[in-house]
């Protein structure tokens, strides 16, 4: 998979060159600042942008230090309109609940979203990555656990198993996983699904992906 890394922390973007590289990835550029990674981005289009949310401006004061902002993350939006080929996964050190779903409503397919300490536990992070080159969605559990924490209406109606399977669509795991995940039958996590869509008055929708719509409803409950 091709990769452009984007991190202006000097130690975790090397660090994350050498892991990639490690698992077979080809890293075709880290960069430090938005304005590079857009630059990049589009001259060598990658299967997967990795960013974090908050990057120091293009521009600073002279002589002041750089204040981190959330251009990281207006550049993953511009590349998912820009290029909607390319997968975003953006990194973010805390829970910012606009973030998760800015990315999800530019475009549901293709995108990601864990928290750094997430980048630690290796084999989470690969996988979040793999799901985004492949099209799919990885949102961090706690990303999720404290979004839903927060959601009443109109989630007040699910039970608690629905409300544990839409966490896990909403991390962006298939219906094999969710049952793999959840120690219970395919087509059970099936029944579960389609429960929740005619709750949030969803069964009647077309053109429009249920699963995406149903995850939007409650990340912006």
């Amino acid at each position: 998979m091709r990769v452009i890394l984007a991190e202006d922390s000097t130690l975790l973007r090397e660090g994350l060159v050498r892991l990639l590289a490690e698992e077979g990835h080809d890293v075709v550029a880290a960069v430090g600042d938005a304005a590079a990674l857009l630059s990049t981005t589009a001259a060598h289009l990658p299967d997967v942008v990795v960013t974090d949310v908050r990057m120091p401006p293009t521009h600073t004061d002279e002589g002041l230090p750089p204040t981190h902002t959330d251009e990281g993350l207006r550049a993953a939006l511009e590349i998912r309109r820009r290029f909607p080929g390319v997968g975003v996964l953006v990194l973010s050190q805390y829970v910012e609940q606009r973030y998760a779903v800015d990315l999800l409503t530019e475009h549901a397919d293709g995108v990601g979203y864990l928290l750094k300490d997430r980048v630690a536990q290796v084999e989470e992070f690969l996988d979040a990555l793999r799901r985004v080159g492949a099209g799919g969605a990885a949102f961090d559990p706690e990303v999720v656990r404290k979004l839903l924490a927060r959601s009443a209406h109109p989630l007040g109606g699910l039970t608690d198993r629905e409300r544990e399977v839409l966490a896990r669509m909403a991390e962006g795991h298939t219906n094999n996983a969710i049952a793999t995940r959840l120690h219970i039958s395919r087509s059970a996590v099936e029944k579960h699904v389609n429960s929740i869509f005619d709750k949030l008055e969803l069964s009647g929708v077309d053109g429009y992906s249920r699963r995406v719509l149903a995850i939007l409803r409650y990340l912006r409950a």
